[in-house]
């Protein structure tokens, strides 16, 4: 029995493979094309929708790690990482070499495959997600031969949900390493609410209960090169010093600061007393101080989540954003739809891949969690109405009521990704009943 992280999906599939090299990934799907079974591979299952949803073959690609090369031009460095790394792997070999991801991605366990496949982001105004950063792509197709995706094709790799192939390594733009300084900070909701909020800092987001006045906010700044490391590490400031060194280590969420364990708390408030949510929330949101801390990127954003949760996160355009994330929590709070889990709002680039959810706009993403144990579906549901009345389009990885209609509706490059896909997997031996769903067959 295969289930993802949210424990919201799972699925027996007829088998789960591990190949240790491309001949074994090309054997893998050869073998179960000529038996008509479907093949998916399979990452760390931390998406939410049913992509990776199947009764044929998982292919799991755990063997598939590591960075295997460097490239790239002086000033525009690149590497090639295997599929199967997981983005902690790929941050730490990245910093042994002094680089790093332009992009932040704060989660830890995903593989880089998966992560390419659904379009995983960080918050930016003018930052891409790590599909952005794709420069080359070597996949497995549908007829188990190894291909190096043409440059004309690659906007449709960028972000391909997994339809064309079981990706073995991509080529991804890097910069050099430095240290920033992030600030978790709370913030009026009025302010946050604002477009010059999400103009102010490289990277910046925020987290809103429905029904409270203040909002948890998170930015981040670069350091000179030869800052020191905190302000707080003088002679007489050693207590601060170690707890900003602690700070570094976990990250700085923008749960709260509170941190995890008020998060832990309102679920449990919500599961016992559901009425007294608002209230918590509010308390939690009047509670958070500001806190700082200095580091590389990747440390200081790391927010591993504190409670397990379903989601949709929807892709709005910049335009209706915050319009959008407004009434979206008008509507939770005047319904009594809220719950323990704060809205997170973000922002992105417009991205070139075809299938990307920001293609072609700039980009706000609204994000809703319901945690684990918790009746999901009115939640969500509120808030596939709301967000897809503002233009959005439903992140790859998260839960949503999108169909095949939509998608032709949303993206004006679908007939180009459909000739791709016609190409790389003609058999359709990468197709589910998920996948059918949002792009047809």
């Amino acid at each position: 029995m295969w289930t993802n992280w949210s424990g919201g999906r799972e699925c027996r599939p007829t088998a789960t493979v591990r190949p240790l090299d491309d001949s074994g990934v090309s054997g893998v799907v050869r073998r179960a094309a000529q038996r008509g079974q479907a093949v998916r591979p399979v990452g760390a299952g931390h998406s939410f929708s049913a992509l990776a949803v199947t009764d044929g073959v998982h292919v799991d690609l755990s063997a598939f790690s590591g960075i295997t090369g460097s490239g790239g031009r002086p000033g525009r460095p690149t590497v090639r990482v295997r599929a199967g790394t997981t983005l902690a792997q790929l941050h730490a070999e990245l910093a042994d070499r002094d680089l790093a991801l332009e992009a932040p991605l704060e989660l830890a366990a995903p593989t880089v495959g998966g992560a390419l496949a659904v379009g995983m982001h960080g918050s930016g105004s003018s930052l891409g997600s790590l599909s952005a950063a794709v420069v080359g792509v070597r996949l497995v197709d549908g007829r188990g031969r190894l291909r190096d995706v043409a440059a004309a094709d690659l906007d449709a790799a960028r972000t391909s949900l997994g339809a064309l192939g079981v990706l073995l390594e991509a080529e991804l733009a890097v910069v050099p390493a430095g240290r920033v300084r992030v600030t978790r900070e709370p913030r009026p909701v009025d302010e946050v609410l604002d477009a010059q909020f999400w103009a102010s800092h490289p990277v910046v987001e925020a987290a809103v209960f429905p029904s409270a006045r203040t909002a948890l906010t998170r930015w981040v700044d670069p350091l000179p090169e030869h800052a020191p490391e905190s302000e707080d590490e003088d002679a007489d400031g050693a207590e601060k010093a170690e707890k900003e060194e602690r700070e570094r280590t976990v990250g700085v969420t923008v749960a709260g600061a509170t941190g995890r364990t008020a998060l832990g708390g309102a679920v449990v408030v919500e599961r016992a007393l559901p009425r007294l949510v608002p209230r918590f929330n509010r308390a939690v949101s009047r509670l958070a101080r500001t806190v700082t801390a200095t580091g590389p990127m990747h440390r200081v954003l790391s927010s591993p989540p504190a409670v397990r949760f379903e989601q949709t996160e929807w892709a709005l355009p910049r335009t209706t954003f915050l319009e959008g994330a407004r009434e979206l929590l008008t509507a939770l709070a005047d319904d009594g739809l809220e719950v323990g889990l704060p809205v997170r709002l973000r922002v992105g680039a417009p991205e070139s891949g075809w299938l990307h959810p920001a293609h072609g706009r700039p980009t706000g993403w609204v994000a809703v969690r319901v945690p684990r144990g918790t009746d999901h579906a009115p939640v969500l549901e509120r808030a596939w109405r709301v967000l897809r009345a503002h233009g959005g389009r439903p992140h790859w990885a998260s839960r949503s009521d999108w169909t095949v209609e939509d998608t032709v509706a949303a993206y004006p490059r679908l007939p180009d990704f459909r000739r791709v896909r016609d190409d790389y997997d003609p058999d359709r031996v990468f197709a589910t009943p998920a996948l059918d769903a949002v792009l047809g067959d």
